[in-house]
């Protein structure tokens, strides 16, 4: 329940403050002195769209505040949590409550903040815990009761879980169906590309497995053949080299001058032992020569030996490898990795062929799934509409329209959509003999206003939000069916906040509370203010309302016979 709400520099309110309460509370005040203002402040604190044209003239921001009684274990309490804000705790007859302020601020420029709990939040939550707060009615609602869609949508909110479930069920197979059917229609239509690619992948894989290359293969061969085409300069160059360090040589080997130089050192170490390491360096050189000898040896007996009739088998080897570079264009190495990729694609292509008749057996039982949850939703919206319109029909009655009736007519068709696949139309039916007509072409403002208040009673009993805001839904009604709209108004406020927007005494008459916007200017700035009325004060507002005259005698006495009335349906 809202308790009340401070407004700073909107529209042409300067600041004032809205006191609200339990039961009923009536808004009033003359054209122009900013009541829309309060339902516009009611948005603002429901997350709804800022606009900078709200801002008043001469202030560079405006301010909504409005603090909130609460369930501390309900839906919004959880939202103000997540949020990180807080709550204030106390006891109302012995039962727990909390209060949770709500604020919104419009800067001049457009920007807007939003708090919750004294968080800063995105409006989007503050829009989320407004769904559970209130339900602001209008004439613009009004006009989109008379659209098929808000129609169904009324109609899904009053059928409860089970609908709701079976909708949500239909929406999700629906978009399960068309995706599996996407990808089936792709599939289907890609197979031409698929066998292309699959022939291209499929050769080149083939050509690789039949060489079976081994990375590098091509640098390998290209220096074994280098090493056997010239193996007789190789053989020159390593045996001459051989001899210089081991052979016969006119001037003798240089293993023979390294074993001189190592017995020299030797007969002076004798006579200086400093030449110690020296003698270790002519040791060691002899050593290396003869270990180089040695390796020399062993490559010219292997060069003898190796490579009889090999040279023309790698020759042809290369070229095969040459071959397959040139035809599939890149190195070996490369080659070789877009094989193993091919490989790989070729398995998901094979897979691609092997989902399409799991993807037409999957669309065929989706298919099935989704008729039979589309079924289930027409008969559960059928019998929620037999329910609805008998009490919607009921709340016409109570409403001045005794010898109306409320239709709402389901009409399944044949494709099914994300909603599933009824049309949902509310057919007026004003009096006997009357032809039942859809109410975007049939109903008149006065019966609009009554049939969208019997709808929100009846949807507010099967789905309860504590605060209900009507904005001139009264419009276009006058006399004795505006009186049945308070009485009406009156009684769901037994069970509802009611805060209601109006131009009609003989509504604003069943109030608990009521306020006035009053609107004052000094020629060249108009500022309204807000005023809670009391006894006299409410006998004044009523007679101006009746009469325009707020001295008028006769409007006088007929407005306290209309508070008189609406002091009776109370008791």
């Amino acid at each position: 329940m809202l308790d009340d709400i401070e407004i700073r520099s909107l529209g042409v309110i300067d600041r004032a403050r809205l006191p609200l309460g339990p039961g009923f509370t009536a808004i009033t005040g003359e054209t122009g002195a900013g009541k829309t203002m309060v339902v516009t402040a009611l948005g603002l604190l429901l997350g709804g769209r800022a606009t900078s044209d709200a801002v008043r003239a001469d202030a560079e921001k405006a301010n909504v505040e409005g603090h909130a009684v609460i369930d501390p274990e309900g839906p919004i309490a959880a939202i103000v949590g997540e949020a990180g804000g807080e709550l204030e705790h106390f006891t109302d007859g012995g039962a727990e409550r909390a209060e949770v302020v709500l604020a919104r601020q419009v800067a001049a420029n457009g920007r807007s903040r939003a708090w919750l709990g004294g968080r800063a939040v995105p409006a989007s939550q503050l829009a989320q815990a407004g769904e559970y707060l209130v339900a602001v009615h209008g004439q613009s609602e009004q006009l989109r009761l008379t659209r098929e869609e808000a129609q169904r949508t009324a109609l899904d909110r009053f059928g409860g879980d089970d609908l709701a479930d079976a909708l949500d069920r239909v929406g999700r197979l629906h978009d399960e169906l068309r995706d599996r059917e996407r990808e089936l229609a792709e599939l289907r239509a890609s197979a031409g590309e698929r066998d292309a690619e699959r022939a291209s992948l499929a050769e080149l894989v083939d050509t690789v497995d039949a060489l079976a290359p081994r990375p590098g293969e091509d640098r390998e061969l290209l220096g074994r053949i280098e090493r056997l085409s010239n193996r007789e300069q190789l053989r020159a160059d390593i045996g001459g080299a051989h001899e210089l360090l081991s052979g016969e040589h006119p001037a003798g080997s240089l293993r023979d001058r390294a074993r001189e130089v190592r017995s020299a050192i030797e007969r002076a170490l004798r006579s200086d032992s400093t030449l110690e390491s020296v003698a270790e360096a002519a040791g060691d050189l002899e050593y290396t020569i003869d270990d180089l000898a040695a390796q020399l040896g062993g490559y010219l007996a292997d060069l003898d030996t190796e490579g009889v009739g090999e040279l023309d088998a790698l020759n042809d080897r290369l070229a095969a490898l040459e071959d397959l570079k040139r035809r599939h264009d890149g190195d070996l190495d490369d080659l070789l990795e877009r094989s193993d990729a091919a490989g790989k694609r070729l398995l998901d292509l094979t897979g691609a062929d092997t989902r399409i008749p799991q993807l037409a057996e999957a669309v065929t039982q989706l298919g099935a799934d989704l008729e039979e949850a589309a079924t289930r939703l027409s008969n559960l919206r059928s019998a929620a509409a037999a329910e609805l319109a008998d009490l919607a029909t009921v709340e016409l009655h109570a409403l001045a329209m005794p010898n109306a009736r409320l239709d709402v007519v389901v009409t399944p068709g044949e494709r099914i959509r994300r909603t599933g696949r009824d049309q949902v139309q509310f057919q007026l039916t004003p009096h006997p003999g009357a032809k039942p007509s859809p109410l975007a072409t049939g109903a008149s403002g006065g019966e609009l206003s009554r049939v969208m208040l019997a709808l929100e009673v009846v949807l507010a009993a099967a789905s309860p939000v504590p605060t209900l805001v009507f904005d001139e839904v009264d419009a276009g009604v006058g006399g004795a069916a505006a009186l049945e709209i308070g009485a009406r108004l009156q009684r769901l406020a037994a069970s509802s906040q009611v805060i209601v927007v109006t131009h009609l005494a003989q509504v604003a008459a069943f109030a608990d509370h009521h306020v006035r916007i009053e609107k004052a200017t000094d020629g060249q700035v108009t500022t309204s203010s807000i005023r809670e009325l009391d006894g006299a004060g409410r006998v004044e507002e009523l007679t101006r309302l009746l009469s325009g005259l707020t001295e008028s005698e006769s409007g006088r006495a007929h407005a306290e016979e209309l508070l008189r009335r609406g002091a009776r349906e109370v008791g």
